[in-house]
């Protein structure tokens, strides 16, 4: 059974799957393997307008599979710090790839989402939640530092620094509920609605030309990054000339103005 499941449910959209429900979906060596290289796959497809992560079975993930993440017999070989090392950059580096897609990532979070799991949801654009989605911060509940996978960068960006340092040092549970209500997700559905919601949500995007939603995500971002207005006010000058003299802007002002459906050629 391969650990990540790709499909396209509508044009322009792949749905990634975390394929391990037995196990809630945790993550291992060969699983953060399989997904990093469908994750490159994926930033290459220029077919590819927008994806849709989620879990099959009754959790989205619950991060890091305790029971052995499956690289123990490269430790003798590489020493148990470098081979530490090698294994958080793995992990750290999935959340760092998904976040850094071409394509904006809609997080349909169809259960638990824990440790790495909150993680994938944090290094999305957009989080939609099922209303048994849960949420926790639980590294620390392992006795790790809550530090981790990019939480501390990502968390307190989408939710606050209040909030965020809560969850991290309590790693405590939060549902669906209050998970919207502090912003971590735009919006709760039914379990039976989340994926059509997260394909209706898609195709929203989809209504805007490509290269004007790639650098949207880009430049949305890097101005969280960004130490002040005057600069991410010059980034985004650049963004509209670009966007301005591309064959998809025209077409978009055509369809808007015409009321028919743009036809999009990234070009």
């Amino acid at each position: 059974m391969t650990a990540v499941v790709l499909s396209t449910p509508i044009a322009g959209v792949v749905q990634v799957t975390m394929n391990r429900p037995d196990a809630l979906n945790t993550l291992t060596s060969d699983s953060v393997a399989e997904f990093r290289s469908a994750l490159a796959d994926i930033a290459a497809d220029r077919s590819c307008r927008v994806v849709v992560l989620t879990g099959d079975g009754r959790a989205f993930s619950a991060g890091l599979d305790l029971h052995g993440y499956g690289d123990e017999d490269r430790i003798a070989a590489e020493g148990a710090v470098g081979r530490m090392l090698s294994r958080q950059r793995d992990l750290a580096g999935l959340a760092q790839q998904l976040h850094e897609l071409p394509q904006p990532v809609i997080a349909a979070v169809n259960g638990p989402a824990a440790g790495g799991g909150l993680a994938l949801v944090c290094a999305s654009d957009i989080r939609l939640a099922a209303t048994s989605a849960v949420f926790a911060v639980s590294f620390i509940r392992a006795g790790f530092s809550a530090c981790d996978i990019g939480v501390s960068w990502l968390l307190p960006r989408i939710v606050g620094a209040g909030p965020a340092h809560e969850l991290m040092l309590t790693g405590r549970r939060i549902d669906a509920s209050e998970a919207q209500r502090i912003g971590l997700v735009t919006a709760v559905f039914d379990p039976e609605e989340l994926l059509d919601s997260a394909l209706a949500k898609a195709r929203e995007i989809m209504l805007n030309p490509p290269l004007s939603v790639e650098l949207t995500k880009q430049g949305m971002w890097i101005a969280l990054e960004t130490p002040s207005f005057d600069a991410s006010v010059e980034f985004e000058n650049r963004q509209q000339v670009f966007t301005a003299l591309t064959e998809d802007r025209r077409e978009a002002t055509a369809a808007f103005l015409e009321r028919r459906p743009p036809s999009y050629r990234r070009r």
